[in-house]
């Protein structure tokens, strides 16, 4: 067991340094755990940067005399495993150390040293659906965490739900065993639906890049190409048509491909699908600033949603769920994305159309494709070539400020809307004396002008 351990340790940290790189002040404490079906048994790896060894060698080498001997390496290892906590069922486990190791104290000056410890802890019987919990303090003032279970591999248990706070120094893991020697199907409850539910919600609130390829789709959505641009408005009605075209188109694609790679009829490298999924967002870029394919992007959404049904097929698999609770987990992961897919879209929904009747719409159109397509570009020479860039780092200051966009989106539309509509010259069929209806009033009429 300790090798599998390690090996699941090998897989989870040693990727490329663009997913799990850390910086140079942090101490990245990385733990996998492994479930039997009479204890628990856990790997860890930790691995201080360069700006914070010294304060980590000291706290090995007590004595300070630059040489760390077996003595204070094992007093390290007790004093990590009695910084962590474990419990079954709101039972805490007594956690014993299995074995450690350490590097050199020049290794650890230089970024390099690991230290290696293993623990376990024995897990009471109890009832079919268990709640296992594991909780990191060691160092919390320098530390990052990473926490992940490997698949069981008593087909006896399986697990049904992940969660863990944002810093991952707090872990849930809810599961199923079955005790006796004869083995029962699994059949599915309402936890595991609700964790993939929440686990599908927050992987495409995070997944920045699955929106920005439904975002940036949508821009040229209010208009018809006519003569190589987008130059004429299709109308409120015909908006919405074609947007919940390409919703539906996007939701039945990667629906699909979620399914069937989940249940593994199909599969791709990873890599490929995340160049792909960049790909993806830097044509849509493209045609949000010169139609290439007007009239046909639900057609395009399906087709690429395929491809990011892969990726989202990638974060379930990695769960380990099987039998019925793969299925049930399936449908939870699913309809947590739609929802969440569905909210981002209808909260730009009414910025698009507003702002849509309005000169001013194409500079959100060609500045939201410029943004998204220079991200893709970013992403395609990360993912196809492994450079390094600062994409990520300016995607997600976006994101984390994506309530307060919208809102001020909101207001900049409203704002354009009625000054358009205050500057109407004399003689046009609307009155710029005329006083301002009501919003829905004001929206239905001027979609059913357009149209």
């Amino acid at each position: 067991m300790k090798k599998l351990l390690a090996s699941a340790a090998v897989i989870l940290l040693a990727l490329p340094t663009s997913v799990f790189a850390h910086r140079l002040d942090e101490y990245l404490e990385a733990t996998i755990l492994s479930v039997e079906h009479d204890h628990v048994e856990g790997s860890m790896r930790l691995v201080p940067g360069v700006a914070v060894s010294a304060p980590v060698i000291a706290s090995i080498d007590t004595n300070g005399d630059g040489v760390l001997s077996e003595a204070e390496r094992q007093t390290y290892a007790k004093r990590v495993v009695s910084d962590l906590v474990l419990s079954v069922d709101g039972q805490p486990l007594t956690l014993r150390l299995v074995s450690a190791d350490s590097p050199s104290i020049e290794q650890m000056k230089q970024g390099m040293g690991e230290i290696h410890l293993y623990f376990a802890a024995d897990l009471p019987a109890g009832n079919v659906n268990r709640r296992i919990v594991f909780e990191n303090h060691h160092q919390s003032g320098i530390a990052v965490y990473l926490v992940n279970t490997i698949v069981p591999r008593d087909r006896n248990i399986q697990i049904t739900g992940q969660n863990r706070n944002e810093n991952q120094s707090f872990y849930e893991l809810n599961l199923v065993q079955q005790h006796g020697g004869t083995r029962r199907t699994l059949w599915p409850n309402l936890s595991g639906f609700a964790g993939a539910f929440r686990l599908g919600a927050r992987h495409i609130s995070e997944g920045t890049d699955h929106l920005m390829f439904l975002l940036a789709l949508l821009l040229p959505a209010p208009f018809i190409a006519h003569g190589g641009r987008w130059g004429v408005r299709a109308g409120g009605r015909r908006s919405l048509l074609r947007i919940l075209r390409i919703v539906t188109a996007f939701t039945v694609g990667h629906s699909l491909t979620l399914a069937l790679a989940t249940l593994r009829f199909v599969t791709l490298p990873s890599r490929l699908v995340e160049v792909l999924i960049a790909v993806s967002i830097l044509v849509s870029a493209m045609h949000a600033i010169r139609p290439l394919f007007p009239g046909r992007e639900a057609v395009f959404a399906a087709f690429f949603g395929l491809i990011h049904g892969l990726a989202f097929a990638t974060a379930l698999s990695n769960l380990g769920f099987g039998g019925w609770y793969r299925i049930i987990s399936l449908l939870g992961f699913n309809l947590g994305i739609e929802t969440m897919q569905l909210t981002v879209v209808a909260a730009a929904l009414p910025s698009l159309l507003i702002l849509s009747s309005t000169r001013s719409y194409s500079v959100l159109r060609i500045s939201g494709a410029l943004f998204a397509g220079l991200a893709a570009v970013g992403w395609i020479l990360e993912r196809l070539l492994n450079l390094h860039s600062a994409i990520d780092i300016v995607v997600n200051s976006v994101a984390c400020h994506a309530l307060l966009i919208a809102v001020a989106l909101f207001g900049i539309s409203l704002f354009c809307w009625f000054a358009s509509a205050f500057s109407t010259p004399k003689g046009t069929a609307q009155s710029t004396l005329e006083p301002p209806r009501s919003i829905s009033k004001r929206v239905l009429s001027f979609a059913d002008r357009a149209d």
